[in-house]
């Protein structure tokens, strides 16, 4: 079968951010704002160069571009990726210098939470803009730490996942979850009140060993769990994670994770099915955290967050079911209805 590849669209706009004296170095990716302002989270990593960080800005810009439409947000597209500076830094200034650049895109991208960053550092943005979410949650409103949402969004996708295949529940399935961070560690908790079984990884051995303990998980390194027997494979780190590699020594019959970008080429869709894995394409999956942060740009309540994140299991179903009808990777089918949903402006409410 011809690999399917995306109507690869340009970034609208890079800005980019260098302020010395607050350590401030990075770029803002704009990549859609057809359906409202672009909306994407602020990621704070360390990369080697700025060019790096650039590229990573537009992948992950367009994804959000995805994940947004996927979810029926009236948002488009769009990232900030920053640089963490090699030695000491006021993280405060970095942040608020951050916020002063994101006032002077005038409401085109909307920032929030992504790896690296956190309440606090949203907070620092927020003395200087109103266009941050995942800020502290006010009673009753959305608000807060939006992982909590992307791992009960993951959750409801397997719980779907595995139905479509298995016909069953996630009791008694074997999960293997690589990175076990907010999200992963978020995952794994709601996966053994399910009854699920439990294989787990992570770069921070400690912390794979304290969730390990909690939840009476078995251990593998990061170089294993790919190839741990399993039900499902969750990629819960950094993206990438799926590529000629892992894929040729998965065990799982199920990928769903709450990565970025899981699949390193867009011919490893083809790979996966050609094995006969199930793929839940990343964006449909993990847009639980976005779906927190558009509630609270909006002012809308907690509740509205749980509704629309409820969905995503269904919205999952109905993606494997029209790529199993059609013989298409899952990921096709998803770039398909997601690109016709960016056709269709969604504006904010008045």
């Amino acid at each position: 079968m011809v690999a399917q590849h995306r109507r690869m669209m340009p970034p609208m706009e890079y800005v980019r951010l260098s302020d010395e004296a607050a350590g401030l170095d990075g770029v803002i990716a704009i990549h859609s704002t057809a359906r409202g302002p672009a909306a994407g989270g602020c990621r704070f990593w360390t990369y080697e160069d700025t060019s790096l960080a650039m590229a990573d800005a537009f992948r992950l810009a367009e994804g959000m571009s995805y994940k947004n439409a996927m979810a029926r947000l009236p948002f488009g597209g769009g990232k900030a990726v920053l640089r963490r500076p090699a030695g000491e830094f006021d993280r405060r200034a970095l942040f608020e210098a951050f916020g002063e650049a994101v006032e002077k895109l005038d409401g085109r991208y909307v920032t929030a939470e992504d790896v690296g960053t956190n309440v606090g550092d949203m907070e620092c943005v927020a003395r200087h803009t109103r266009h941050v979410a995942g800020r502290t949650a006010l009673p009753g409103l959305a608000g807060g730490d939006p992982s909590p949402w992307t791992a009960l969004g993951v959750f409801e996708a397997m719980k779907a996942a595995v139905a479509f295949r298995h016909g069953g529940t996630l009791s008694g399935m074997t999960v293997a979850i690589s990175g076990v961070g907010n999200v992963g560690a978020g995952l794994a908790r709601l996966l053994r009140e399910a009854g699920a079984n439990l294989v787990v990884a992570d770069i921070d051995a400690a912390r794979c060993a304290r969730l390990a303990d909690e939840l009476g998980a078995a251990v593998v390194s990061v170089e294993e769990i790919a190839a741990s027997p399993a039900d499902v494979f969750a990629p819960c780190a950094l993206g990438g994670a799926l590529n000629a590699g892992t894929v040729a020594v998965l065990k799982a019959g199920i990928v769903c994770g709450a990565a970025n970008n899981q699949l390193a080429e867009p011919d490893i869709a083809q790979a996966l099915m050609a094995r006969g894995i199930s793929y839940a394409p990343d964006y449909v999956v993990n847009a639980g955290g976005i779906i927190n942060v558009s509630a609270e740009y909006l002012g809308e309540s907690e509740q509205e967050v749980r509704n629309r994140v409820l969905e995503i299991g269904p919205r999952t179903h109905e993606v494997l079911a029209i790529a199993a009808d059609e013989g298409l990777s899952p990921n096709a089918v998803a770039d398909r209805m997601a690109e016709d949903l960016m056709q269709a402006p969604e504006p904010l409410p008045a």
